[in-house]
């Protein structure tokens, strides 16, 4: 089941948040108190979309998104989005994906946007899900 986030599911979404990305490929180390911290960023901006997902009563994956206004139509950026490490592979990340897709339909906005580790599996599975690399914009920062 998929549903809209709700303020009391960001410290298993934070349990999570570790679980995914505290390893080699990643190489985060998130503590659960920051990683809750972070989340609940995102959770209070104001114009944020959420989404849980849940088997038999238990978050087992989650979509961080905002809308994002744009010059000619704003769009869903999302922010942070993952599930549980052994439920992945499983199209359960597909559905967390259709059900942003919904989102931006119902409320007529351009598409989604992300960043994402280009080192990583990700934007094979974000490809898979009809997402495309942008050959006009680059994402950069500047360590300090």
């Amino acid at each position: 089941m998929i549903r809209r986030m709700q303020k009391d599911d960001i410290s298993a979404c934070a349990e999570i948040l570790c679980a995914v990305y505290n390893n080699e490929m990643w190489q985060c180390r998130w503590a659960a108190e920051t990683g809750t911290a972070y989340l609940e960023d995102y959770f209070e901006a104001k114009k944020f979309v959420g989404f849980i997902l849940e088997v038999e009563g238990k978050i087992i994956g989650a979509l961080f998104a905002h809308e994002k206004i744009w010059w000619n139509n704003s769009e869903l950026y999302i922010d942070e989005m993952f599930i549980i490490p052994e439920m992945q592979g499983n199209g359960l990340g597909s559905r967390l994906i259709k059900t942003a897709e919904k989102y931006v339909k119902k409320y007529k906005l351009a598409g989604l946007t992300l960043c994402t580790n280009k080192y990583a599996p990700a934007p094979g599975f974000y490809r898979k899900n009809g997402f495309k690399d942008n050959e006009v914009i680059s994402f950069m920062y500047k360590e300090m």
